[in-house]
């Protein structure tokens, strides 16, 4: 059982502008080291969502309508703060989340650099005027925020994500409240600190712990929520959705993937395997842009397993604050358990599995080795359903054609890849992959932070995160005519 010194305060929420603290709380716990409690948080309930709530309305009017350069100046100073601090955050987010140092701060800098692109969309938010087809009537037509915005994030990308929902959010001129996921609280609690020092007015932001099925139901349950942005599994994001339809309330969820990484006889083999080993493990595979499904055709099939199972068994699990380490821990017990039943599913569905170990560790964590499933068939559980860990299966196919026709057959299409020499091939695959992410001769996962990030099917429901596309979630359209 992990220990730490007793103190008689535990951090809290941040609710209209003030810093809520409480006697006991839920320990946030180091998936590296068992023994080692990053800090310890409060868990609120259904009182503090609508205090929140509240002071996030009573603020909107006076942050809708400040000046630009007021809401730009609050997210530069964010922005710049959470890069100068790249390497202390960095160090926060691995021992919270598990992720690998580099990769860590490489979350912190997109979490920077989403501000500072944000503070520059306050700038730019634009309209038009247009002659009315009528004589004498001129029209505007402009964009105006939604107003409270409910925000509930997950625990894969505990800075960046939270940074894409709440920059747009607040750059646009609307008041938030957001619900951090559980298992990392102290990302979402130092982002706060960070915005509160940027000067970030009084209820305009809004920070709740505790359970979605509380706090997060009370967001999505208030008249005085306009809208909600979610990203988490399917069936949470399905309920989401269908209950926001029921209210008249606007959504936008991002619910997972089960991505495609299609191998083709004529793809250069270094490439295709590096891009396959980063996008299926690196990050321990806790990516809904993973990838899942390595599809092969014949005549590069065997070369490329020989080499993707050299480079799996090679690569360093360990510590995430150890240098040499490549693959961090998985997040928590519950998603160990959830990925060796998977092992077990693939080896009685008839696959052969390579890897997939407990590794042992001077400190006690969530170490497992990663796995690659060989000899599947796309209609085996193991390529059908989102495990969200460092698994990968193989399906050899054919030919383009038919890798093609099984990529695309998924409930999913968030992200979709291709290695191929063939620029034609490249063309096709990119108007044709049932995906909203198409990547070629490069990994599934990892985008920028100033284009749209998106799928389609049952990945995404809603308009686009990221980039200047955000501003359709977090904006209305208002038509003025003037005579």
């Amino acid at each position: 059982m992990a220990q730490r010194e007793s103190t008689s305060v535990i951090k809290g929420h941040f609710i209209d502008g003030k810093w809520r603290t409480g006697t006991t709380g839920k320990p946030d716990i180091n998936p590296s080291d068992l023994s080692d409690v990053v800090d310890e948080f409060v868990e609120g309930g259904k009182a503090e969502a609508e205090e929140a709530i509240a002071a996030a309305k009573a603020a909107f009017p006076a942050w809708a309508n400040a000046s630009p350069q007021v809401r730009a100046d609050v997210l530069d100073k964010a922005g710049t703060e959470i890069l100068n601090r790249r390497e202390e955050l960095g160090k926060l987010l691995a021992r919270e989340e598990g992720k690998t140092l580099p990769e860590a701060i490489g979350e912190v800098v997109r979490a920077g650099h989403i501000f500072k692109f944000f503070a520059g969309e306050a700038l730019r938010l634009n309209g038009e005027v247009l002659q009315s087809v009528r004589p004498g009537l001129e029209v505007q037509i402009f964009r105006q925020p939604l107003g409270v915005i409910g925000l509930i994030t997950p625990w894969n990308f505990p800075i960046a994500i939270p940074a894409w929902k709440l920059a747009p959010a607040l750059a646009y001129g609307n008041t938030v409240v957001i619900k951090p996921a559980d298992l990392t609280p102290a990302c979402a609690w130092t982002l706060f600190e960070i915005l509160e020092r940027a000067g970030l007015p009084q209820g305009v932001a809004n920070l709740v712990f505790g359970r979605g099925s509380v706090v997060g139901q009370a967001l999505i349950e208030s008249p005085d929520v306009n809208g909600i942005s979610i990203t988490g599994s399917v069936t949470t994001g399905r309920a989401v959705v269908a209950r926001c339809a029921q209210l008249g309330k606007r959504v936008q969820a991002e619910m997972g993937g089960k991505n495609p990484m299609i191998v083709l006889d004529d793809a250069d083999l270094d490439v295709a395997v590096n891009a396959s080993i980063n996008g299926a493990f690196f990050s321990t595979g806790q990516r809904c842009t993973a990838s899942s499904r390595l599809i092969v055709t014949e005549g590069i099939h065997d070369r490329f397993v020989a080499a993707m199972k050299e480079k799996l068994l090679a690569l360093k699990v360990g510590h995430a604050l150890d240098p040499q380490t490549e693959i961090g821990p998985v997040v928590d017990q519950s998603q160990l358990e959830r990925n060796l039943s998977y092992l077990d599913i693939a080896r009685q569905e008839g696959a052969e599995v390579i890897g997939g170990a407990l590794v042992e560790r001077p400190t006690k964590g969530y170490f497992m080795q990663p796995a690659l499933f060989l000899n599947t068939t796309p209609s085996m559980r193991v390529n059908r359903e989102e495990i969200f860990g460092p698994i990968a299966s193989v399906i050899r196919v054919k030919d383009y054609e038919e890798a093609l026709r099984i990529a695309n057959d998924t409930e999913f299409g968030l992200s979709a890849g291709i290695c191929t020499s063939s620029l034609k091939t490249a063309q096709h695959f990119k108007r044709h992959a049932a995906a909203g992410l198409v990547m070629i001769n490069a990994p599934t996962a990892g985008v920028d932070y100033h284009v749209p990030f998106g799928g389609v099917k049952g990945s995404n429901y809603g308009p686009r995160e990221q980039g200047t596309y955000a501003r359709e979630f977090y904006t209305t359209v208002k038509t003025v005519y003037v005579a």
